[in-house]
């Protein structure tokens, strides 16, 4: 995924509001919308450099966006609403070879009997279908291992009771973690912050539920998705 325009680069004073962060640019300080629920848990220490994009829309209320910030060295991509498309991608590729052989039938597509929406359905004529659930990652701790989810996720937690009734029907359902970030090598659930998500990932996971992870290099240019790593749930 390219970038349409470059990015500005600047130095992150704040974040508040939750969906605001306050940026020193080399015209002045700008108040960009942050597209990230979570806590950015290691993502928004003041001072640090981050990467913004510029909205040409007159009608939008805030032009920029917050896109990248580098943490110890590392660039991470914060947009998790950048997440599915890399995942597209990286699936047209052929890069997520557990779901080599499918194609994009829906986006945003329900779950039978429910409210909720898988973020990507697949189909292949010969596999049948697949509801695939997109995860973006931000978080990392000590040693390469990167943690999700950063915050209490009660939204996460419903969609893998989803997939799990998506097994039961004798269907596929994948988690796709979307690591925007090149350092890390397995991914965990971070239970000392969201306990329940992670009892009933491994209820998932024993139910027959598919979990995969894929890193991706990121620059001020382009994200990619490349290299798969572990899904850990000791």
């Amino acid at each position: 995924m390219r970038f349409e325009a470059p990015l500005i680069e600047g130095r992150l004073l704040r974040r508040y509001q939750r969906f605001l962060a306050e940026v020193e640019t080399a015209d002045g300080p700008v108040v960009a919308h942050c597209p990230n629920t979570g806590s950015l848990l290691g993502c928004q220490s003041p001072g640090s450099r981050v990467w913004l994009s510029r909205s040409r829309n007159p009608a939008r209320k805030l032009a920029y966006t917050w896109e990248l910030v580098e943490v110890d060295g590392v660039l991470v991509g914060i947009h998790t609403g950048r997440s599915n498309r890399l995942v597209e991608e990286a699936l047209a590729a052929g890069v997520v070879q557990a779901l080599a052989g499918y194609r994009l039938a829906r986006r945003e597509a329900r779950y039978e009997g429910s409210s909720s929406r898988a973020d990507l359905l697949l189909s292949s004529p010969r596999r049948g279908l697949a509801y695939v659930e997109v995860k973006n990652v931000t978080a990392a701790a000590s040693g390469g291992v990167a943690l999700f989810p950063d915050a209490v996720s009660r939204r996460g937690t419903r969609h893998l009771h989803e997939m799990m009734r998506v097994v039961d029907r004798g269907e596929r359902a994948v988690l796709v973690f979307c690591v925007q970030r090149s350092d890390v090598t397995e991914v965990r659930p971070a239970d000392a912050i969201d306990p329940i998500y992670g009892r009933t990932l491994r209820e998932a996971l024993a139910a027959g539920v598919e979990a995969v992870a894929y890193r991706a290099r990121v620059s001020p240019t382009e994200i990619a998705l490349l290299e798969p790593v572990a899904v850990v749930c000791p």
